[in-house]
């Protein structure tokens, strides 16, 4: 195929930031699939979200058959590679080994997944020999997908390798959805999410971006020239405080912020000693950890209640304190302290009882805010589409299965049904979607 329309610069501050699980040499990787035990009733498996057969994806690498191991990952999951990168395994499949029980390391599930895509797809890159070949559908179906994310990558490759059209509009400049512009450095360079969208639009998926659904293309017009629509919109902008002193020059969104770390040409955090990170999430410890892995001396994790009951992994959080970040808990920003220039040079917190706030309030000297307390729905995507409904969250309602949503012909997976989980999470969306619609045109 022609050559990628999606680049970016590399003066980008994510190239500072090397991978936490480098790559496999493939005697690593067959020694560490011998020692799987490749169980019959693999607890693995089911820890899986996308249910991928991992005892015997382990085995072909194993017994040297890496093609036919990434032909197993991504029958399903066809977004193996990214996933094995970003996916929190300690909790999923890794956690679930049975090696575990016996206090002994166990398989490194997520390194050899990696393994197993990146070969198998850079052999094709160099021999011509494909990994998965498209068939030809006998009636020709054309599907208009809704954002540029994991979930409608899924769901679109899985239906161009059925033979059918499958054309994703995305507003933005990238596609990728949080692959490419919010997962964190370290876990996965924008550079490897584009040359995975570059493998799905090898299968025939076709992504036109700069196209906002809604005002350049209308929902009216999509559904009364496509067969079906998949909507994979995500989320919206980072929510904000609403405290005095927030708006304005060194308070900054989270995915905001990543983004700008990781695809801006020259961006840097010169200047910035003292950090505050604002949440108890996963992006909020992402973005702990990136401060302090670009040189930021001080970050601080501020949350509204107590450790135990914060919502990121805790295996991230220990990862995050051996790097040098303090939680500050059970404090509640009441409003950011700026200078004469309006240079931020504090933020101001009290204490919290449950949450609430209930004691006097203090300064933590800081240069930086930065907010990770979540992100909006993009509502008026999905209520432009009749039939589609939002639940109380405002996310959109599906069937739990088929992932249809109120319309027959609408469709909906990843973080805008389920509010924000993880990438696999969305991949699973899409591919259930896409069979949905194979399985109602059959």
């Amino acid at each position: 195929m022609n050559a990628s329309p999606f680049v970016v610069p590399a003066d980008r501050l994510e190239s500072q930031l090397p991978e936490s699980k480098p790559a496999y040499t493939p005697a690593e990787a067959r020694a560490e699939a011998e020692r799987c035990l490749y169980c019959v009733d693999a607890p693995c498996i089911k820890a899986c979200p996308t249910s991928i057969d991992i005892p015997r994806f382990i085995g072909q690498i194993a017994t040297g058959d890496v093609v036919g191991s990434a032909r197993t990952i991504f029958d399903a999951n066809i977004l193996g590679a990214s996933c094995a990168r970003v996916c929190p395994v300690e909790v999923l499949c890794v956690g679930d080994c049975v090696y575990n029980g016996w206090h002994k390391p166990p398989i490194q599930i997520g390194r050899l997944q990696r393994y197993a895509t990146d070969t198998a797809v850079a052999r094709e890159r160099t021999t011509g020999h494909k990994v998965l070949t498209p068939k030809t559908a006998t009636a020709r179906k054309r599907v208009a997908l809704v954002g540029a994310g994991p979930a409608s990558l899924a769901c679109a490759a899985y239906l161009a390798l059925e033979g059918h059209e499958a054309v994703i509009f995305e507003r933005g400049a990238l596609p990728g959805g949080l692959n490419t512009t919010g997962v964190a450095p370290y876990k996965l360079h924008t550079e490897d999410s584009l040359r995975e969208v570059e493998y799905l639009r090898s299968l025939g998926v076709e992504i036109r971006t700069g196209v906002e659904v809604g005002t350049a293309v209308t929902a009216a017009s999509l559904l009364a020239e496509w067969d079906a629509v998949f909507l994979g919109v995500g989320l919206g902008a980072d929510t904000r405080l609403g405290v005095p002193g927030e708006e304005g020059h060194g308070v900054v969104g989270a995915t905001a912020f990543i983004e700008r770390m990781k695809n801006e040409p020259g961006f840097a955090v010169a200047g910035v000693r003292h950090a505050v990170v604002v949440g108890g999430g996963n992006t909020a410890i992402d973005v702990a950890r990136e401060l302090g892995k670009v040189g930021v001396s001080d970050v601080a994790m501020v949350y509204r209640r107590s450790a135990h009951e914060m919502s990121g992994y805790a295996h991230e959080m220990a990862l995050a304190r051996l790097e040098g970040v303090r939680l500050v808990e059970s404090v509640q920003p009441v409003s950011v302290v700026r200078d004469h220039d309006g240079a931020v040079t504090a933020i101001r917190v009290a204490a919290t009882h449950n949450g609430v706030v209930s004691g006097d309030a203090h300064e933590l000297p800081c240069e930086l805010v930065v907010l990770a307390i979540g992100q909006s729905k993009l509502r008026a995507v999905a209520q432009g589409f009749e039939g589609v409904e939002l639940d109380k969250r405002g996310c959109v309602v599906v069937d739990a299965v088929t992932k249809r949503t109120g319309n027959a012909r609408v469709y909906a997976g990843g973080d805008c049904i389920n509010g924000g989980k993880e990438v696999v999470n969305a991949a699973a969306d899409g591919r259930d979607a896409a069979r949905a619609m194979l399985r109602s045109w059959a």
